[in-house]
């Protein structure tokens, strides 16, 4: 649960920076989805960065699992504000 610290802005900024695709979006709930598509080693890196966050926040659990790849992420990264 990250709010209110750019969390979506640093993961948007981060995934660009390692050329990673997808999106980043909040839930309803407070929480913070990413769906990442790119070469495993960038994916751990993104992984790396979104358990310190950006500035001022407090990343208590990264969660991953692993997904299909969806076609209409695969251009690039963005955030979304649909759940």
């Amino acid at each position: 649960m990250v709010q209110g610290v750019g969390y979506r802005f640093f993961a948007q900024h981060a995934a660009e920076k390692l050329q990673v695709c997808g999106f980043v979006r909040n839930l309803r709930d407070g929480r913070v989805e990413v769906y990442a598509i790119g070469a495993s080693d960038h994916l751990a890196e993104l992984r790396s960065m979104l358990e310190h966050g950006p500035r001022f926040s407090s990343v208590t659990q990264v969660r991953e699992e692993t997904a299909q790849v969806d076609s209409r992420f695969t251009n690039d990264f963005i955030i979304t504000y649909d759940d």
